[in-house]
């Protein structure tokens, strides 16, 4: 199936929105308002999880289901291919990062060089840490990472076009009462991402998968649309945000989908769709990049002001261009090719 151009762009969008949840707290005059905005910008991560699977599933469901140990074994190459080479260079700048502070005399409990083997394999959300460390949005993709693990039992065990429209709705909307029982007693989808974060992707994860089953039957607009509407007022009227969130990204999502293509779509155009495929290179580095900033150019990360938010923001997106670039397309393109004949790459 060719791309869906808005669905790029939203995530382009959300990358943006985490950048501005992790800085909101510094910048200098933000409007209340504006700053309760930012805080809600953890929830962008859903809309990823929600996504991911919406796109694998439409992407891989049929390959894996006729390709047998050989699909599966290439899915996999695939998606390593795709999230642990950047992963690991940013991974290494923090190393970098960490080894400055130490050689000036300095720490940060940010950086447990105990737990590097962890972030390395890219399993430090699996249960075995309690803290976020050192690059802090990695955390999902850990989280990522078992999911693409579990895709392939999913596809093999159940096909979810063989099931009716509501069965399938029934079933998304059971996986997310189910991820609001697992998080009773926290009061929002960010709280304790160590105990939560994995739960959180897996049912996110699942539920995009179904979300690409009920686009493949073109439902009308408006059934996304009114669930949308009748989740964003519960919200709005007390629902936990543990429930009506997912709920209502996912129905966010089927709806955007459901429009992608059409005439002037107001998220397919060519900035908002570049700053979607950059979206990973934007979302892995600007934590990192953050906190050496605050070390280089900040005298009170309390209060930084505009002029020094904007420097840091054109940082942001230059270097989600250039490790898009140079980094994350180049090392992508050499694992897929491993394990291939030479005239085949």
């Amino acid at each position: 199936m060719s791309e869906l151009r808005a669905l790029t762009s939203a995530r382009g969008i959300a990358a943006w929105l985490v950048v501005l949840y992790h800085i909101r707290a510094s910048i200098d005059g933000l409007p209340r308002s504006v700053e309760a905005v930012f805080a809600k910008g953890y929830l962008a991560v859903d809309f990823f999880f929600l996504l991911s699977g919406f796109v694998i599933w439409l992407t891989w469901h049929d390959r894996l289901r006729g390709q047998g140990v050989a699909g599966i074994a290439g899915f996999l190459q695939k998606r390593v291919a795709r999230i642990w080479p950047l992963h690991a260079v940013m991974l290494a700048f923090a190393v970098a990062l960490a080894l400055a502070l130490r050689a000036t005399g300095r720490s940060d409990p940010a950086f447990p060089f105990v737990e590097l083997p962890l972030h390395v394999l890219l399993v430090q959300n699996w249960g075995f840490t309690d803290a976020l460390h050192w690059n802090d949005p990695a955390w999902s993709i850990s989280c990522e990472l078992a999911a693409y693990l579990l895709f392939p039992l999913l596809v093999l065990t159940i096909d979810w076009r063989r099931l009716p429209a509501l069965a399938l709705i029934a079933i998304a909307a059971a996986i997310l009462a189910g991820l609001h029982v697992a998080m009773q007693g926290a009061p929002t989808l960010g709280w304790d991402i160590p105990r939560y974060g994995l739960i959180r992707c897996l049912a996110e994860f699942a539920t995009g998968t179904i979300l690409a089953a009920l686009f493949l039957r073109r439902p009308p607009l408006a059934w996304p649309l009114g669930i949308a509407a009748v989740g964003t007022a519960a919200w709005a009227l007390g629902l936990p945000e543990t429930f009506a969130a997912p709920a209502t990204f996912a129905a966010l999502l089927l709806a955007l989908a459901l429009t992608a293509g059409a005439p002037r779509h107001p998220l397919e155009g060519r900035m908002l769709h570049a700053l979607g495929d950059i979206s990973y290179a934007t979302y892995l580095s600007h934590f990192l990049l953050w906190k050496a900033f605050k070390l280089v150019a900040v005298r009170d990360a309390a209060s930084v002001p505009w002029p020094l938010i904007a420097l840091y923001l054109a940082l942001v997106l230059a270097a989600s261009v250039l490790v898009y670039r140079w980094v994350e397309r180049p090392a992508q393109h050499r694992l897929n090719a491993l394990g291939r004949p030479r005239g085949a790459r």
